[in-house]
């Protein structure tokens, strides 16, 4: 009994510290707005997470199109980006999760998620490239 209440534990703890390691800071639509429309001092990059079919019916401008269980292949693509500011979304969340924790496994360090995800992004009315 004893060796399963330690095995619970231990499994809990393991959660907590991944989903802590894994934490990424979110950015707001309006914070993302303003970077698009600000004079570009500090370069970053929108990761848009989603297929490419979604990607195609519409995206936020300028964002690189690499979907979630595609990112492994792309890792030295994006290996130029690991100090760069990176903004991740998908369509709600979960994609742009998983896609997160493969880029901090590689040492990417200014991840961001844009908070709400694409479809925050549109039921705000913003822009769209489609």
């Amino acid at each position: 009994m004893k060796f399963k209440q330690l095995s619970t534990l231990l499994l809990l703890a393991g959660t907590s510290f991944l989903s802590f390691a894994t934490q990424v800071n979110s950015l707001s639509q309006q914070q993302l707005l303003t970077l698009l429309n600000a004079p570009k001092t500090e370069p970053f990059v929108i990761l848009d997470v989603r297929s490419q079919q979604e990607f195609n019916q519409g995206h936020i401008k300028g964002a690189l199109n690499i979907s979630h269980d595609q990112i492994e292949q792309h890792l030295t693509e994006l290996s130029q980006y690991k100090d760069t500011l990176v903004v991740v979304h998908c369509r709600s969340g979960r994609r742009a999760q998983v896609a997160e924790a493969v880029l901090i496994e590689q040492g990417f360090n200014k991840l961001h998620h844009l908070s709400g995800d694409y479809q925050a992004w549109v039921a705000a009315d913003l822009p769209l490239v489609k």
